[in-house]
């Protein structure tokens, strides 16, 4: 197990950085350029474990992805009905977003195949995913009730439907779209509070006819083919990676600190919303739009943070920010509380238990709650031994944490970061100097 060390920064944080690719993105052009009749260039990949799952799935059923350079693909695509029975089953080590996705594309196919991945992952509940497959036809397999992985697919002569999620999620809202694009007919999905549209913001980039019928809702017609054309796909740099450094920047006075190409999302800029009620003020430079995805360059300084109240409509829209968001929250003057983030217990880890646990170790005044917590600011924060439990959000979460701390913090765990961002350590020392 490896450790990381984290040190009060001694100096602003000051400068321009870019940070590893988004993410969500990068999962999504995996399992769409295949699909596509043509060429596919793949700029600004993110390698990270969690993509490479995704890659290794998709290679496993017949594409054909060439990797160019550390961060470049060429994807030749053979078209929507192109993929083939895997040999073996797929490994999704304990990415929630392979396994869940993937679920829409195996749906579709007339073969057999099996996903599965790490005890993590075994843990995490996939019953919100088979339900609505299986009423679009699918047959399908799983523990304890179809509720837990292995997930065991035959899929093939969907129908489309129409359907409403119980808890908002771009997960599943994407599985259930994916299989979408295999049916008979439209499919419609409709979410208590909007989510991240990254998914229908690339297939209309494909020429697929998706609508939104209104802010919670989308819809999909199946194409008969997904047209022929060569591609050519730049992947903004990913906003929950550069919220590290947007807390960071935030809480070490007079800082000043510009996060280059930030992928812009309506549905995943929650995080922004809720510091800016609490007295943070952003500003957003060389706004433009990439493939339907609004891209920027952050720029963030430091400044006093007021507590506010986070729930509702906010949750969906900055569901992977909360172990960060809660460093920030520590630092508030007042009683932050956040609600309605039942989800947070169904991630990498249970975040509402583990944010709790580790941030108390250095000082936090942090009382857990069923949906959420709530946090008693400002809090001088102390160096402390805490553990990552194996959850890359909170690993780096803590290591921001330790930046503000007195003294050394020590995170336990500390190689589950290559999940998302590899190399973010190096990146914290660099503008921490």
């Amino acid at each position: 197990m490896s450790e990381f060390f984290s040190r009060a920064a001694p100096n602003p944080l000051r400068g321009a950085i870019r940070v590893p690719a988004d993410k969500s993105i990068t999962h999504r052009a995996l399992m769409l350029a295949p699909l596509l009749n043509g060429k596919t260039r793949i700029e600004n990949f993110l390698d990270s474990e969690t993509t490479r799952a995704t890659l290794n799935c998709m290679r496993a059923m017949g594409a054909d992805i060439q990797e160019i350079d550390a961060h470049t693909l060429r994807v030749h695509g053979r078209g929507l009905r192109s993929l083939q029975e895997p040999r073996d089953v797929l490994y999704c080590l304990g990415s929630g977003t392979t396994i869940r996705l993937l679920s829409g594309i195996c749906a579709g196919q007339h073969f057999l195949s099996v996903l599965d991945g790490t005890p993590a992952l075994k843990r995490r509940p996939m019953g919100r995913i088979v339900e609505p497959l299986k009423q679009m036809g699918a047959t399908i397999l799983a523990r304890d009730n179809d509720r837990f992985p292995p997930l065991v697919f035959r899929g093939g002569a969907l129908r489309g439907i129409e359907y409403a999620l119980p808890v908002a999620s771009a997960q599943v809202k994407s599985a259930i779209l994916f299989a979408g694009l295999f049916a008979d007919s439209p499919t419609t999905v409709h979410e208590p509070a909007p989510s991240r549209d990254h998914t229908e913001r690339m297939l209309r980039a494909l020429g697929v006819d998706v609508s939104r019928l209104t802010e919670n809702s989308a819809r999909v017609v199946p194409p008969q083919r997904l047209e022929t054309r060569d591609w050519s796909l730049g992947i903004p740099a990913d906003f929950s990676s550069a919220a590290f450094f947007i807390v960071a920047a935030l809480l070490v006075k007079n800082s000043e600190l510009c996060l280059e190409n930030v992928g812009l999302n309506p549905g995943r800029i929650g995080l922004f919303d809720a510091l800016t009620r609490m007295g943070a003020t952003f500003k957003i430079e060389n706004q433009r739009a990439e493939n339907d995805e609004p891209v920027g360059d952050i720029i963030v300084s430091s400044g006093e943070l007021r507590a506010s109240d986070v729930g509702g409509s906010d949750v969906p829209r900055m569901i992977d920010e909360f172990p960060i968001f809660a460093v920030a929250a520590t630092q508030a003057v007042g009683e932050t509380r956040v609600r309605d983030a039942q989800e947070l217990r169904i991630k990498e880890s249970d975040r509402v238990a583990t944010v709790a646990q580790e941030l108390r170790k250095m000082g936090a005044q942090l009382e857990e709650q069923e949906d959420g917590f709530v946090i008693a600011g400002p809090t001088k924060l102390r160096g402390a031994r805490v553990n990552s439990h194996n959850d890359h959000r909170l690993a780096m979460s803590l290591a921001v944490a330790g930046v503000i701390a007195e003294g050394e913090t020590i995170i336990e765990g500390w190689e589950c970061v290559a999940d998302s961002f590899p190399n973010f350590g190096e990146m914290l020392l660099q503008v921490s100097r």
